[in-house]
């Protein structure tokens, strides 16, 4: 089976290259050429046919909404927008999922992969019956990926630590002061951030790149 090929629709260069690359580490994904502007939209569409669409809200020349409500393909909105009316608006579009940014690279990466679940059911030979619609609207929301966060352990205590003390880190920052690897500290500092005990933050380094940076919450 080919790749499922993923159109990032962002304004933002600098983010819409960070997500290019969230999609491009999840094995049986392809990124294609980001859109920048909601006018290139559907030409970027008919070109490349793309299986999945992660759409921002926000744009100069209007928004994602619109993306949704005139393009028929599938479509994660990944967004800073938290009105109430703009979520509902978007999953009454058919929007599949919805990130509020900043967020982790796994939480993209794990509806990615249940996105290649549901596509599984949806694409079998044959009828569906009751249990396999439902296991697919599962696969997608994430309901059948548990989370296998690492346990409360001295490590964990020496991350949060780390994190107090040095106020604003990155994952590097972490590495090192606790003396575990990038990846390590990466998955501890996920499931504090999803348990509500950091919080992650974008910046802007002084080359323009985005990084996220995680701030303990009081």
């Amino acid at each position: 089976m080919s790749d499922f090929r993923v159109l990032v629709i962002d304004d933002d260069f600098h983010v819409a290259a960070l997500h290019v690359g969230y999609v491009d580490a999840v094995p049986g994904f392809t990124a294609l050429p980001p859109v920048h502007d909601l006018r290139a939209v559907s030409r970027a569409v008919a070109e490349t046919s793309p299986d999945l669409m992660l759409v921002d809200m926000y744009f100069p020349q209007g928004s994602g909404l619109d993306v949704l409500r005139a393009v028929d393909v599938d479509a994660f909105v990944l967004s800073a927008a938290s009105e109430r009316a703009t979520v509902t608006a978007a999953f009454r579009r058919g929007a599949l999922a919805y990130l509020l940014k900043p967020f982790e690279p796994e939480a993209l990466q794990s509806k990615l992969r249940g996105y290649a679940r549901y596509r599984r059911q949806l694409d079998a030979p044959g009828p569906l019956d009751q249990a396999a619609i439902d296991r697919a609207r599962r696969a997608v929301t994430g309901a059948e990926e548990t989370s296998s966060g690492p346990r409360a352990s001295a490590t964990e205590t020496s991350v949060l630590a780390a994190v107090v003390e040095g106020g604003e880190v990155t994952v590097m920052d972490v590495a090192r002061a606790v003396g575990i690897s990038r990846a390590t500290a990466q998955r501890y500092l996920s499931a504090m951030a999803q348990r509500g005990e950091l919080r992650l933050e974008l910046r802007y380094g002084s080359r323009g790149r985005p990084e996220h940076r995680y701030v303990h919450v009081a």
